[in-house]
């Protein structure tokens, strides 16, 4: 029997052209290197397992990872735009700096008063872009349960909101947040 040393030497030597020029049609040089590294890291992990002939299993690996890594640099960037339009001071001037700055407060407060997992299923969806599938895979429950979940997470989140934005008194606004936590609970 042949050492898996020498056995995954020989299949990076014979194959690792072929999979990095695959990769290169699909990403720049510094992500195809990072792909074609994290593919023959999988092919080592299932040495034991690899399918004959390799190379169709080996850029199919590449293809999952490159198309992962796609995704996953989409969502960074969403999140990096939401991230910067929701502190721009740009964003903020003009005559409506009061106003932006009283939403942002009652969007923070309404979101602190909600459960745990009601923060949760909104953020998965809204923050993430998780559709319901992606985000009951991350949280162990079915698709269904977690549409049911974010369905009431975002009721309660609409009712918070009311009560947080309400033009009051301070004191009267404090008894309104008191009554909408103990009703989202």
């Amino acid at each position: 029997m042949i050492d898996p040393v020498e056995r995954f030497t020989v299949l990076y030597d014979r194959h690792y052209r072929s999979v990095l020029g695959y990769v290169l049609l699909r990403a720049e040089q510094d992500a195809a290197e990072d792909v074609v590294s994290e593919t023959f890291l999988v092919a080592w992990r299932r040495l034991d397992d690899l399918p004959d002939p390799v190379l169709p299993w080996l850029l199919g690996v590449a293809r999952n990872l490159v198309y992962k890594q796609y995704h996953s640099g989409r969502r960074r960037q969403v999140l990096a735009d939401r991230i910067t339009a929701a502190t721009t001071t740009d964003d903020l001037a003009g005559p409506d700096v009061a106003e932006r700055v009283v939403e942002r407060d009652a969007a923070k407060a309404a979101l602190s008063a909600l459960t745990e997992k009601d923060v949760e299923a909104i953020v998965l969806t809204t923050w993430y872009g998780l559709s319901p599938r992606e985000a009951a895979r991350v949280i162990g429950c079915t698709a269904t349960t977690f549409t049911v979940r974010v369905h009431r997470a975002r009721k309660r989140l609409v009712k918070t909101l009311h009560a947080y934005a309400a033009p009051s008194a301070p004191a009267d606004r404090g008894r309104r947040v008191a009554m909408a936590r103990e009703e989202t609970r």
